[in-house]
């Protein structure tokens, strides 16, 4: 399994990767309201750069604007949901097995570090809702070298300026860096950068890929 190429850090998304997609707790909430599977996604996809989640992952406007905006989207596209109920579910469980891969790199000398989409609600980084859960989450991004949250640099994935911030930040060409995301839109910036970049659809599949990539074990 080992490869010739030289990496020094992995990038990380957080929900998703890290955590469990928040994809699987919208369903649930689509489930709970009556509404289409992947009503969510589609609200979020319909004009996506200047919809109301790119713009609150942007902090350009506050929680109680995103509520009304995401609610007025999705009345026009025929269903009726606030945004509050959107962001209540949006924090994702923790998967330990990425946890204990984030020590295994460390250890074996891999510099960690980690590119966000976010919004600014919930604690910290990881959008907990309950102090507790922020504890946790927090002892997560302990583990990063840097953490880039599109809510504090008014820059959100896909945006190349984003995976390029981190690469300033670690003083790394793109091409020594792995990046891990959940979302291919997210995963092609990367790779164009010259990243190796890993679509993650699962903990066990992303973990698989990875150790491949690098030679050792992980999970």
């Amino acid at each position: 399994m080992q490869t010739s190429r030289r990496f020094e850090a992995v990038i990380f998304d957080f929900g998703g990767v890290i955590t469990a997609s928040p994809f699987e707790a919208f369903n649930r909430l689509e489930a709970e309201h009556g509404l289409p599977r992947d009503f969510v996604r589609r609200v979020n996809a319909t004009n996506p750069e200047a919809n109301a989640w790119a713009l609150f992952e942007r902090a350009e406007i506050d929680a109680a604007r995103f509520d009304a905006l995401f609610a007025q989207e999705a009345a026009a596209l025929g269903h009726r949901l606030d945004g509050a109920s959107v962001l209540a579910v949006l924090a994702g469980a923790v998967r330990p097995a990425m946890v204990t891969a984030l020590d295994q790199l460390a250890g074996a000398g891999y510099r960690l570090a980690c590119i966000t989409n976010n919004v600014p609600t919930g604690h910290g980084a990881g959008m907990a809702r309950a102090a507790d859960r922020a504890d946790a989450m927090e002892a997560i991004f302990a583990r990063f070298e840097h953490v880039i949250e599109s809510s504090k640099v008014a820059l959100r994935k896909p945006d190349p300026r984003i995976y390029t911030m981190m690469c300033d930040h670690l003083g790394l060409a793109p091409d020594a860096c792995i990046y891990l995301d959940d979302l291919g839109i997210n995963c092609k910036p990367a790779a164009t950068l010259g990243m190796h970049a890993i679509k993650v659809t699962s903990g066990a599949q992303a973990l698989a890929d990875l150790s491949a990539v690098l030679g050792i074990p992980l999970g």
